[in-house]
């Protein structure tokens, strides 16, 4: 019975990292379209959505199953309750890929406005929040996701910058106005990216060390 438990653990493991890497996949992609103003990559972004979803539901079943056939306890307990929360961040990590790609579509249709000089940088810390939380996950590696929740400050500092800049074009002339609120949306876009990688990295922390920190950063920025 523990060795059928074992491999239905290792196959929810594989499962939850297909849909990471597929996530990571999306965050890339739309990226890459979002900056190379490619519309029909974009738009394969928004179709492969679908796959995600259903790689969600497809974990989400076996994890009911499991709980049911072995009513895991202790360790395996936490691992369980782990994959349940983390599966839904990313699930929402690729909905926010294809929100990107649906506002570069939208980009696209009008000449390039030179304000996007933070996004990429926000966007490419984002991407590396969201693939080191999988990191952590994979090693089960406590410190890491704590470094990479430590992370999420500078993503909020530079989504504050990059709107700044674009409203600064918005002043400077109204033609500006509706390019730039679609880049703010995408700049928040990647913010929330980043606070799903957060999320992933506090039941990491749960998952390793059984300490629920959520909310503890939060309160921590709110007291200095």
């Amino acid at each position: 019975m523990h060795r059928h438990f074992d491999q239905d653990i290792e196959e929810l493991k594989d499962l939850l990292l297909r849909m990471g890497a597929m996530v990571e996949d999306a965050i890339s992609e739309s990226i890459r379209a979002l900056l190379e103003r490619d519309t029909a990559l974009a738009e394969e972004v928004i179709r492969n959505d679908d796959r995600i979803d259903q790689m969600e539901l497809e974990i989400d079943r076996r994890t009911l199953e499991l709980i049911a056939k072995m009513q895991p306890a202790a360790v395996d307990l936490r691992f369980v309750a782990a994959i349940m929360k983390i599966t839904p961040e990313l699930e929402r990590i690729a909905d926010l890929a294809q929100d990107v790609c649906e506002r570069a579509i939208e980009l696209n249709r009008e000449p390039q406005l030179k304000a996007m000089i933070a996004i990429p940088r926000l966007a490419q810390d984002a991407q590396t929040m969201v693939r080191q939380a999988l990191d952590a996950f994979v090693r089960g590696d406590g410190d890491l996701a704590r470094q990479v929740i430590a992370m999420d400050d500078s993503i909020d500092q530079q989504t504050e910058q990059s709107f700044r800049e674009l409203l600064t074009y918005m002043l400077e002339d109204p033609r500006n106005i509706s390019r730039a609120i679609r880049l703010t949306f995408i700049g928040k876009y990647f913010e929330r990216m980043a606070d799903g990688a957060t999320n992933v990295c506090e039941m990491v922390v749960y998952l390793v060390e059984g300490k629920m920190i959520k909310h503890v950063h939060a309160e921590a920025n709110r007291s200095r």
